[in-house]
């Protein structure tokens, strides 16, 4: 059984002869360490391309609003299996990064796409506000959230929003998504009755799309950014362990519900 056509692996990402290892065109060691940044090598392997200045704040700037978000789900999932196994900081590491989803940390993709998606219609010679509105009609229809709007703690303004859009608008980036982002949330209260304001996972794709930093890729930016984010904490957890104090604060706010054999007596805490 064959997924896809081909039947030889290709890659034009990486090479490598007796002396020289090549990555996108160019010799790593002469060309790139010590030579580029890392974001500005990531966006290389990525695209293919360096990066120009904006692409490279804007990449930068991304990285730092979404690295570090305190004891979410994915943070406790990992320091917890760091506590249980710190012989293995890669599978610590994994466990936090496995509930990227549509929840947490996948959002900037979906947004991207809801973007893209408002963007062609704009292009076939829609209206940005008509096209705005359909979008948000479409996903009500379908029940769905939207993806990037609505924060449990920033109500009024996600703080990260402005920042984000400030340096790509510094840095001379394309505006043409971020417009788009906001005409979003424009229409939103209208359609939904709801006052929902674009949060970092909004703003991420929005930046982003203006660089040139393709669409399927999105999900990798707070992957690689909460990546590093786990490493401080798994950091942290090896000098004052809270993994079992997590797991421990979990079972005594437990409350068995189900059924239980004669005699049984639930253990008095």
């Amino acid at each position: 059984m064959k997924i896809g056509k081909n039947t030889v692996p290709r890659t034009s990402i990486c090479t490598s002869d007796e002396h020289t290892i090549v990555v996108r065109g160019h010799d790593l060691c002469q060309d790139l360490i010590g030579q580029v940044s890392f974001s500005d090598y990531f966006f290389l392997l990525l695209t293919g391309r360096k990066p120009d200045a904006a692409a490279t704040a804007v990449l930068d700037a991304t990285l730092v609003a979404i690295a570090e978000h305190g004891l979410v789900p994915s943070v406790q999932a990992s320091r917890m299996t760091y506590a249980a196994a710190p012989d293995a900081l890669q599978g610590a590491v994994a466990a936090g990064i496995l509930g990227c989803g549509s929840v947490i940390l996948g959002a900037s993709e979906t947004a991207g796409r809801l973007f893209v998606q408002v963007a062609a219609r704009v292009d076939a010679g829609e209206p940005l506000e008509a096209a705005a509105q359909a979008a948000i009609r479409e996903l009500k229809e379908q029940r769905r959230a939207i993806p990037g709007y609505g924060h449990p703690l920033h109500k009024a303004e996600d703080p990260r929003v402005a920042r984000l859009v400030a340096v790509a608008e510094q840095a001379g980036a394309d505006m043409r998504y971020v417009r788009i982002a906001r005409a979003l949330e424009a229409v939103i209260p209208a359609i939904t009755g709801k006052e929902l304001r674009m949060n970092v996972s909004a703003a991420i794709p929005a930046v982003l799309l203006g660089v040139g930093f393709p669409v399927q890729s999105l999900r990798g930016v707070p992957i690689l950014a909460r990546t590093a984010g786990l490493i401080a904490h798994l950091a942290e957890e090896a000098e004052v362990p809270s993994g079992f104090a997590l797991s421990y604060q979990a079972t005594r706010e437990l409350q068995y519900d189900g059924q239980v054999p004669d005699g049984f007596e639930a253990r008095a805490d």
